[in-house]
């Protein structure tokens, strides 16, 4: 493989993407681990890093790696301060510093942040950057689903705002940690029992702490299969996510930035009330967002 032009990074809590770069934004070659920021220090970083992408560090030059994501965070290798909304997705307040390894220049683009209703993001923006990239004038909303899902409402260029749900992380909470782990298959699907229960959320959200115990109960009363309740329990959180947000999709053009069976479930959460879906490729936008970040780096004369 020839020496890459630059090297794309997505750092996530959880995992660590990488991407060797051609000069025209092609990926040459990609590499994962599993060192997300959760389990590393700040000195371990770049260590870490290195683990992936010294197979493409032929040679004494200096090359540029472009980082979104955890990495920025209070936590991770060096604290990128959040930019506040509105503003666009990507800004000239980049932090870039050079690695220990001379051959590393480290760019971590910010995360954003608003101030009322409180709320923060980090690696979203730069998908977001990737939508605009894809879609120039998009004025819509961005749902974003994982561990946090994030809405975001994007007007002339800028994300105006936007809502942060733990939907997933308490899908895993309850599913994993509460009485209902007795009764939630760790596997499995219901549509009907997923769809039934997205209405029942949107309904009546308030009453979704009787819902939830209501999964327990019919476990051990009526004998509701593992796979029914997994499916519940995520259309409840799923439509109970639709409910509070709902001033954000309804009568929105919303782009779906997501990736495997989470992100087909919020495209037919949305589908059945109506709301209009596209679904994007969230690698692909991620990579279309990180193209964005270098080419403002070089813009700016970096490195």
């Amino acid at each position: 493989m020839p020496r890459p032009d630059w090297i794309a990074a997505d750092w996530g809590t959880s995992r660590l993407r990488v991407w060797a770069m051609a000069p025209d934004g092609t990926p040459l070659a990609g590499a994962r681990s599993d060192d997300g920021m959760a389990r590393l220090a700040p000195e371990a970083f770049e260590p870490a890093l290195l683990g992936l992408v010294s197979p493409w560090l032929a040679g004494p030059a200096t090359i540029p790696v472009v980082i979104s994501g955890m990495a920025g965070a209070r936590q991770g290798w060096r604290e990128a301060p959040y930019r506040p909304v509105p503003c666009t997705p990507l800004g000239p307040e980049m932090l870039t510093f050079d690695g220990i390894d001379p051959r590393l220049a480290v760019a971590i683009v910010p995360g954003l942040s608003q101030a009322r209703p409180a709320d923060v993001m980090r690696g979203e923006e730069t998908q977001i950057a990737g939508l605009l990239a894809a879609a120039p004038g998009f004025d819509g909303i961005a749902c974003l689903p994982g561990t946090h899902t994030k809405w975001a409402q994007i007007s002339a260029d800028e994300v105006v705002g936007f809502q942060t749900c733990m939907t997933g992380e308490l899908f895993a909470l309850l599913s994993g940690q509460s009485v209902l782990r007795h009764s939630v298959g760790a596997t499995g699907w219901n549509a009907a029992g997923f769809a039934e229960a997205v209405d029942d959320a949107i309904g009546s959200p308030q009453k979704i702490a009787a819902r939830l115990f209501g999964l327990r109960a019919e476990a051990l009363l009526s004998g509701l299969a593992p796979d029914v309740a997994r499916a519940r329990l995520s259309g409840l959180l799923i439509g109970l996510d639709l409910a509070a947000s709902r001033p954000y999709w309804l009568g929105q053009e919303i782009v779906l930035i997501g990736e495997g069976r989470l992100a087909g479930h919020y495209a037919e959460a949305l589908a059945a009330q109506g709301a209009a879906v596209r679904e994007a490729d969230a690698t692909e936008i991620t990579l279309a967002g990180l193209r964005a970040a270098r080419a403002l780096l070089a813009r700016k004369g970096w490195p």
